[in-house]
């Protein structure tokens, strides 16, 4: 085929452009974490920047130095490129943190941080407690604030009821009680 019917945008690093990273917090918000959470974020950017993205690109060097295969080298370039995104993901969210520390007297209402007991119209209970996006872990009983359950609890107190519509169905929570956490 002639160059004349190739256009000169068309490169091969722009077929491996990665899509925008998302930022799941709503726009113009915080991105609120419990103190826990906070140390969790800056703890893995500091070992992706000062351990994992050295040992990588050391890899790699050494790969190309000894004149891997290209699949070889490919792989690795696809796993810094993966790194990278992750540590730029991980700074645009430090960067817009906010810890949000317990309340010296407890909780009285649902807020970010609280733990929460509610009943559900199985009459089974459960318990949530609402942190950062990044924290969450339903199977933990750790849902996002920006989660449907988390902004039905929010503010509410023991005894009243909570109504959060999920994709599927809508759910009606009684709180039972907030649980203050034991101080050692």
């Amino acid at each position: 085929m002639s160059r004349a019917f190739v256009s000169d945008d068309t490169s091969d690093s722009r077929a491996e452009e990665a899509p925008e990273i998302k930022i799941p917090i709503p726009p113009g918000s915080r991105n609120y974490v419990t103190p826990e959470g906070g140390i969790a974020l800056a703890n893995e950017l500091r070992h992706l920047e000062l351990q994992e993205r050295p040992r990588v690109q050391a890899e790699l060097d050494r790969a190309a130095a000894s004149g891997a295969e290209e699949d070889v080298l490919s792989s690795l370039r696809k796993t810094k490129a993966k790194l990278e995104r992750r540590i730029e993901y991980l700074s645009r969210m430090a960067a817009m943190t906010d810890v949000v520390p317990e309340p010296a007297d407890g909780y009285d209402t649902v807020r970010f941080g609280a733990r929460v007991r509610v009943l559900e119209a199985s009459d089974q209970v459960r318990e949530y407690r609402i942190v950062g996006v990044d924290e969450a872990d339903p199977e933990r009983g750790l849902i996002g604030w920006t989660s449907p359950i988390a902004r039905a609890l929010m503010g509410k107190a023991p005894k009243d009821l909570a109504k959060a519509r999920l994709p599927d169905r809508e759910i009606v929570l009684e709180i039972v009680s907030l649980v203050q956490e034991q101080k050692p």
